[in-house]
């Protein structure tokens, strides 16, 4: 029986995927000392890079985050959201204007989390990569986007931990999208649950 090329380079790609399965879980087994899960829901807001009115706008913002900790002041967030914002002709002084900066948008990612590991009150900050897949328009002074599709955008956010196991969270996410100059964010509250394995 002879091997074709093309059967070596699947069978040499499957045999590096299934190593690399492997060697994650044995790392997981190693490196995850507690997993959770946290549910956020808040105020959105999408604000565009430029602009000569001072915009803002509005809606709403939800995320779940699979929490998995490393070690007492750090872990790794994959997450899952959704964020929708919507413009009224407005800007932030209440005057109309044509400017806006709007997102229709599902979020995914994974980020990692810096806290100061004590109990009731957590400060943190977080920093990652993601891809935001929906609808986004920029109608700024220096920019007119109108694109649907798939972005990337990187996350970023800082808050407290509450309470006395640190399960309840508040703070600002900010998800910076440069390909249409814009970042979408929200002020937001989240539970922690714990995973029982």
């Amino acid at each position: 029986m002879t091997i074709m090329p093309g059967h070596f380079n699947i069978m040499k790609k499957t045999l590096i995927l299934l190593m690399i399965v492997l060697t994650s879980n044995l790392v997981e087994a190693q490196l995850i000392k507690d997993k959770s899960i946290n549910v956020q829901i808040g105020y959105g807001v999408s604000v565009p890079y430029y602009s000569f009115d001072e915009i803002i706008n509005t809606g709403f913002f939800t995320q779940g985050e699979l929490v998995l900790k490393v070690a007492s002041w750090v872990e790794f967030r994959p997450y899952v959201g959704f964020i929708m914002t919507s413009s009224n002709g407005k800007d932030f002084y209440d005057n109309p204007t044509n400017e806006k900066a709007t997102s229709k948008a599902f979020l995914l990612g994974g980020k990692a989390r810096v806290r100061a590991p004590i109990p009731w009150i957590a400060p943190y900050f977080e920093i990652g990569i993601g891809t935001s897949i929906g609808k986004f328009e920029t109608l700024a002074a220096f920019n007119n986007f109108d694109k649907s599709g798939i972005i990337y955008h990187i996350p970023f956010s800082f808050g407290l931990e509450l309470g006395k196991n640190n399960n309840v969270d508040l703070g600002f996410a900010y998800y910076f999208q440069p390909s249409v100059k814009q970042y979408v964010g929200a002020f937001a509250l989240g539970i922690t649950f714990p995973i029982s394995e």
